[in-house]
């Protein structure tokens, strides 16, 4: 009884311990992604013309998502739009790289592409991620609709053959 005892004891202690480090792993953890994502964004001038359109275009999409809603067809057009703009960010974030004098008036592109996939792919899978979730529950309510419809046939067969 005494061997299971100090067995149990050391258990506590060791999973004490990994409690302990992972809660310091983790509050150490958040403040260097943050100091991280602070300097990228204050590295960035988002008065840049070039920049504040894109964003434009981004509300401009995320509203029109927003109010199309209910028409499937036209979100399923717009969702494979989102996707293949997110496909092709690779070769956008390379020819952009290569012109950035002309428009910019700093290089944002670097060769992995983490500046493109924030201002431009991150805010189109966010849209993409919109128009999934609305076709899911369009999806669904149409379910209940059918099943509901497929109920009251039923029972109407079954009153027209007790009649």
């Amino acid at each position: 009884m005494e061997d299971l005892r100090s067995a149990m004891e050391e258990h506590m202690e060791l999973m004490a311990d990994l409690v302990q480090k992972l809660s310091s792993e983790l509050r150490s953890g958040i403040r260097p992604a943050y100091e991280n994502f602070m300097g990228f964004f204050h590295a960035i001038n988002w008065k840049e013309p070039w920049l504040m359109c894109l964003l434009g275009f981004h509300v401009f999409l995320l509203i029109v998502t927003i109010l199309s809603r209910k028409n499937t067809n036209f979100l399923l057009s717009l969702f494979l739009l989102a996707l293949l703009g997110v496909y092709f960010a690779e070769s956008l974030n390379k020819f952009l790289g290569g012109n950035w004098k002309e428009f910019a008036t700093q290089n944002y592109f670097d060769p992995s592409g983490l500046f493109l996939s924030v201002v431009w792919s991150g805010p189109l899978l966010i849209i993409a991620i919109i128009i999934l979730i609305n076709t899911l529950f369009s999806m669904c309510y149409l379910i209940v609709r059918w099943k509901r419809a497929e109920l009251r046939h039923r029972a109407k067969l079954a009153r027209n053959k007790q009649d």
